[in-house]
Parts: C-alpha cells; sequence; structure tokens
C-alpha cells in the first residue's frame, strides 16, 4: 500500500482528522523513503534488512502514536497485535514458490 492508502486506511479505522490524517501520511512517506534505501544498502540480503527495519518499524509506529489521541492509540495497538498474530499464523505454513 501507498503511504497515502495507508493513511487512509488508518483514518477509516481510527477516525482520524484530517489534520491526522496529514501527519500521518507524512511520516508514512518518510518510512518509505528509509526502507527503499535499506532494501538497496542490503542488496538482497534478508536478514540485514529485517535487521535494519525493526528499528524503522518500532520508530514509525512511535510518531504515528504521538500523532494520535490515547483511545486511538489504544486501538492503534489493538491493530498492530492483530495483525502481527495474524502474519505468525499464516506466514508458518507449507511452503510457497521457490524464489531465485
Amino acid at each position: 500500500m501507498s503511504p497515502e492508502d495507508r493513511a487512509k486506511n488508518l483514518q477509516t479505522q481510527l477516525k482520524l482528522t484530517d489534520d491526522q490524517t496529514a501527519k500521518i501520511t507524512v511520516i508514512y512517506k518518510a518510512q518509505a523513503v528509509k526502507m527503499d534505501s535499506i532494501r538497496t544498502a542490503a542488496n538482497g540480503d534478508r536478514d540485514a534488512m529485517r535487521a535494519a527495519m525493526g528499528p524503522l518499524r518500532t520508530s514509525t509506529n512511535a510518531q504515528v502514536k504521538a500523532v494520535l489521541t490515547p483511545d486511538q492509540a489504544t486501538a492503534y495497538d489493538k491493530m498492530q497485535a492483530d495483525m502481527r498474530a495474524r502474519m505468525q499464523q499464516g506466514g508458518g505454513g507449507g511452503g510457497g514458490g521457490g524464489g531465485n
């Protein structure tokens, strides 16, 4: 999803104001630029990429939560936890496709 789409998704789910949505869009755009540079620097090394992206995600989540009200931040935390749980359930299955 594009940074704009991610922010609109949050706007819908958390009932963000237009001002909050604009601020979060800027945060997500900055994250996208940093992720692209991490991908380039990692040069296909998935472990290096994963190690570098973890702190970036943590930082982005903290910046997003700083824009939210306390109730929105609680709902955001729950969304993040639910997404992690879904990824863990779906990510451990049997092997789909080959790669190189």
